[in-house]
Formats: C-alpha cells, structure tokens, sequence
C-alpha cells in the first residue's frame, strides 16, 4: 500500500505530522501516480492535485476542525464539491466527526494524532528560564498557538484569545508572566500590554526551543472554542507541564478531568498526580504504535 500524503507547505502543524509520518512509517511515496491512497491532511488544499487524479485513486481527507459560524457563510459549498471526490474521512475528535456527519454519507475515522516522544521530554525549569531571561520568581502561563486573525488585530475567536486574557486577569496573581509562541498573537500581545501583563513571545522557532517554552511554564492553557487537537495538549502532557484545557479536541482522550476546565469561569491548577495522569496517557499516542491505528484505517480505505 502506497500513501502519498499530502502536506501544505505552510510551516504549520500539518507539514510536521507529514514529516513525521514518513519519518516512521514505509508506508509513502513522493510520486502521487505511484499512490494507491492519497491522504489529504491538510484538506483545504484538495484543489493542488489535478481532479484526474483525485478521481483515479482512493482519497481520504483530514478534517481538523470546523468552526459554525465560519463553515456556513464561507466552506459549505466547497466541502460539497471536494466530497465528490472523497472516499473516507479522517477526524481527531469525536465533535468535528458529529459535525461532518451531518454532511456527507461517506465513512468517517475518528483517531486522535499521534505524539513522536523522541521529541517531546521534560526539560529542567531553572535552565528553561534563564534561556528565556525570566525571573524564576515569576508564575509563567503559556500559550504557543495563533490568536489573531489575518492581516487585523482582531481577535480569531476560536481559539478563545479573550477567554485567555479574562483567565489571566481571574488568577489575579501580581507574579504573572506569559510566554507566548507561534506566530499572529497581536491581539493578546495587545490585551497584555493593556493589563499590564508582562509577557515574552518567540515565533514559529524550531522544536528544541519550543520543548524548553513548555519546560519554563507553571501552566499552559488551552481556552479554544473549537479545536482539532490542539497539539498543545499532547506536548504539555508529554513534557509534564500542568496543563488546563476547555472540552475541546483531543482534550478529554489525554487529559484528567480535573484538567478539563471551564476557562475562564473556573480556576484550577493541576496537582501533580494530575500531571503524571496527563503523562500516561499521552503516552498511549506514541506514533511508534499509534500509527498501526492508522494503517488500518488506510488499509480499510
């Protein structure tokens, strides 16, 4: 079985679980009329391969998440002309998967992503921190994802940018300090500098550096409104960083309860038995074994 998989040369999420995958799997090829199967992990960019093509072969698409309120005024017509195309869908979570149901007839794999663990290890905080240049006095909160949308300051309100801002301000700590990464973050860069939060940010650097982001934060908050991971969850739970999520994605499949929180109306910081909680059962998602869950779903297709 060949798969060629397709990976949208953004610098995003979807190109490094693309490299991952080939990485750790035979199961690829880099020539599409050599495929059997083409898996379009980055689904929004179906209309790179010729319809020929996609009519050729066997086709499954990733669809990450879906935003309503987005979905209807902007994607709904696409999505109709891609499902011509499209033998099996693939989804991350149960609530993208309760969704796209509604729209299609064609099978649906729910399987959450796999965690490559040869990246993603504790780090020792006081080093983290110096590398940063921040006080180890400071209680440091983190959020590495996009929040602004494009071309504005204006806030990209699935991933709950103000309900992240609101839970700063609900911890009312006077040593608070956050440590932002990933790339557009004006609109909170903004509401920090209004609240008078003191923050770092570091943009889309390399993987090493953003092991040791997670290793100098006390937490890291996910306060999305809809999510198809994030990959978040999976990193911090891998890094033993305590970690708080709203009911979004993959956050019920790796984490506690405790650690699943209504942000910003409810503050909590995990325990560290909620940590090790987190811990175990992220590492059920090693790609090392995970990705047999995986092939499966490719060979049924």
């Amino acid at each position: 079985m060949n798969v060629f998989v397709l990976a949208p040369q953004e610098n995003w999420i979807c190109d490094r679980l693309v490299h991952e995958w080939k990485r750790h799997t035979d199961t690829h090829t880099s020539d599409i009329l050599k495929s059997d199967i083409i898996w379009l992990l980055a689904g929004w960019c179906w209309n790179q391969i010729h319809p020929d093509i996609l009519r050729q072969k066997k086709v499954v698409v990733t669809e990450h998440h879906i935003v309503p309120e987005k979905f209807w005024t902007q994607k709904a017509d696409m999505f109709k002309i891609r499902d011509q195309f499209v033998d099996a869908y693939h989804t991350p979570n149960i609530k993208t998967a309760t969704f796209i149901r509604s729209l299609t007839d064609k099978p649906i794999h729910v399987i959450p992503y796999w965690l490559d663990t040869d990246l993603w290890f504790s780090e020792d905080k006081n080093h983290c921190r110096e590398i940063f240049n921040i006080p180890a006095n400071k209680f440091v909160v983190g959020s590495f994802q996009r929040d602004t949308e494009g071309g504005t300051r204006l806030p990209k309100l699935e991933k709950g940018p103000d309900l992240f801002v609101q839970y700063l301000c609900a911890l009312n700590r006077d040593d608070l300090y956050v440590l932002l990464g990933g790339w557009r973050r004006e609109y909170i860069c903004d509401k920090l500098d209004e609240h008078k939060i003191p923050y770092s940010k570091f943009e889309q650097v390399p993987i090493d550096i953003v092991r040791k982001m997670y290793g100098a934060c006390d937490l890291y908050v996910v306060s999305s409104r809809y999510e198809g991971g994030p990959q978040a969850i999976y990193e911090a739970a891998a890094t033993k960083v305590p970690i708080i999520s709203r009911d979004v994605g993959v956050a019920t499949e790796i984490l506690c309860e405790n650690c699943i929180v209504d942000i910003p109306n409810e503050v909590y910081y995990p325990t560290p038995e909620d940590v090790e909680m987190n811990f175990k059962n992220v590492l059920s998602f090693d790609i090392k074994q995970h990705k047999n869950v995986f092939h499966k779903m490719l060979e049924e297709v």
